[in-house]
């Protein structure tokens, strides 16, 4: 018989198992998504993250600088007697451009679903800001799969696993590599690879020790993991958390997937089905088009600069040949030489072609294109605009001169601050070569001397005397 006494210890005892039994119930939590297509309830979305019809989680896509994340809505349990955990899941990261993505994905432990406003994109992941990341207060655990080497956050290389407590810098990190229990090597994985890989974390709250395996998904958990760690998240996890991913996208298009995800506190992760994951999206269909993209946008760049290039030569060469002619010079048209001939005439004025320097500048020997005519070109400096006028007008009165023993001006070409005289071309050379000679052989005589005399006299007369006469200066009264 039951006293009075007893019964009221029984009732008290069957509740205090109740709530143990309630307790630990609410602080095994455990779901399985072999694809994601009716966890929409389930599911907390943000930013770029949405799920695809076949059940694909998609956090980001080629849309640049932006963050995204995908959190299990209901807060999980981690009090003192519940901090141990095991889940897995498998992801995918697809770089339009190939081997050249940008950041990637974090499996994240937060007090807040709520990070979408809070935080940065690019190195960030869409984790902390610039004033929040390294905070005590921030009560955030992650492990992070990235893509980027970043040394403001000590990043090891552009390939790696890191373990990350309230800081992107990471407590632990190693490049990705998995243990091949076939081979008994270790070999590298490349993140970005576009192929889906698996990720296993496991947590004992118990011995405060932590294990990051990763691995293909066509081959089995490896008995060796990546990273096994000594680590106490007793005053990081607080008694209400929320578990899910965190991704961000930079100046480099990366789409991130999430193909399935499994979670366990009261023991190891349920095993994924790889049949029952869903496909991932053809990447030759998006990378064509991409490519056709690109391809139309360096088109036209290309024939913007060929446009561009070929506009600039053609102002360099008009300015290269451009001449100065006013309205005046029309009357001396008929005596004037273009510079594009005078130019080619002489060979671009090379040396090779000089004849002598003279007082007013330099003679050089020229052959004109149109004609084949031997001639000689004498480049005079002529800085100051005062005067050209009537300077040329003189140019054109020479002209007319004709006398056996004046060269003949043939005519003139005027370029910016240059003036170019042509000449007849005399095939003997100058005078000064025969008066000064050395060679005795060929010095002249007293008689060669006087009739050179002569006719030097003969033709100062005509300058001075007999071609006024024939040719009067005009005036112009006032």
């Amino acid at each position: 018989m039951v006293t009075t006494l007893e019964y009221p210890l029984t009732k008290i005892l069957i509740s205090h198992i109740f709530i143990q039994l309630l307790a630990t119930a609410q602080g095994n939590t455990q779901f399985i998504y072999n694809d994601f297509k009716g966890s929409i309830n389930n599911l907390h979305l943000d930013g770029l993250a949405q799920i695809h019809k076949n059940g694909l989680l998609q956090l980001t896509d080629f849309t640049l600088l932006k963050t995204s994340h995908a959190f299990y809505s209901n807060p999980i349990n981690f009090d003192r007697d519940h901090l141990s955990f095991s889940t897995t899941y498998v992801f995918a990261m697809h770089p339009q451009i190939a081997n050249h993505s940008t950041h990637g994905i974090v499996f994240v432990i937060s007090p807040s679903l709520n990070l979408y406003n809070t935080t940065l994109a690019q190195e960030y992941l869409g984790l902390f800001n610039s004033s929040s990341n390294g905070l005590n207060s921030n009560h955030i655990f992650g492990v992070e799969l990235d893509n980027q080497q970043n040394a403001v956050f000590q990043d090891m290389d552009d390939n790696h696993v890191g373990i990350d407590v309230n800081s992107l810098i990471s407590v632990y990190a190693d490049s990705a590599s998995y243990y091949s229990d076939k081979e008994k090597v270790r070999k590298i994985l490349r993140l970005n690879s576009g192929k889906p890989m698996q990720v296993w974390i496991d947590y004992d709250g118990v011995e405060k020790s932590i294990n990051v395996t990763i691995g293909p998904i066509d081959e089995t958990k490896p008995s060796k993991s990546l990273l096994s760690k000594h680590l106490d998240l007793s005053t990081i996890l607080l008694d209400s958390m929320y578990i899910g991913f965190s991704s961000s996208s930079g100046l480099l298009s990366t789409s991130h997937y999430i193909l399935g995800w499994s979670w366990n506190q009261s023991g190891p992760a349920q095993h994924l089905d790889p049949s029952k994951l869903p496909s991932l999206p053809n990447f030759r269909t998006h990378r064509s088009r991409f490519n056709q993209v690109i391809t139309g946008v360096m088109l036209s760049i290309l024939s913007l600069a060929v446009f561009m290039i070929g506009g600039v030569v053609w102002v360099i060469r008009r300015k290269r040949y451009e001449e100065l002619e006013e309205a005046w010079e029309q009357v001396y048209a008929p005596h004037r030489f273009s510079y594009k001939d005078l130019l080619t005439a002489t060979k671009g004025f090379r040396n090779s072609e000089l004849l002598g320097v003279g007082g007013f500048g330099k003679v050089y020997k020229g052959v004109l294109p149109s004609t084949g005519m031997l001639v000689a070109v004498k480049r005079v400096s002529h800085d100051s605009r005062q005067g050209m006028k009537e300077f040329l007008a003189e140019v054109a009165s020479m002209r007319r001169l004709t006398h056996r023993n004046l060269v003949q001006l043939l005519g003139y070409c005027r370029r910016k601050g240059e003036l170019l005289l042509v000449y007849e071309y005399m095939i003997h050379g100058s005078l000064d070569k025969f008066l000064f000679t050395k060679d005795e052989k060929s010095k002249l005589c007293w008689f060669q001397r006087f009739k050179i005399i002569r006719s030097i006299a003969s033709a100062l007369l005509y300058l001075h005397e007999e071609w006024e006469r024939r040719h009067p200066p005009r005036c112009q009264g006032k």
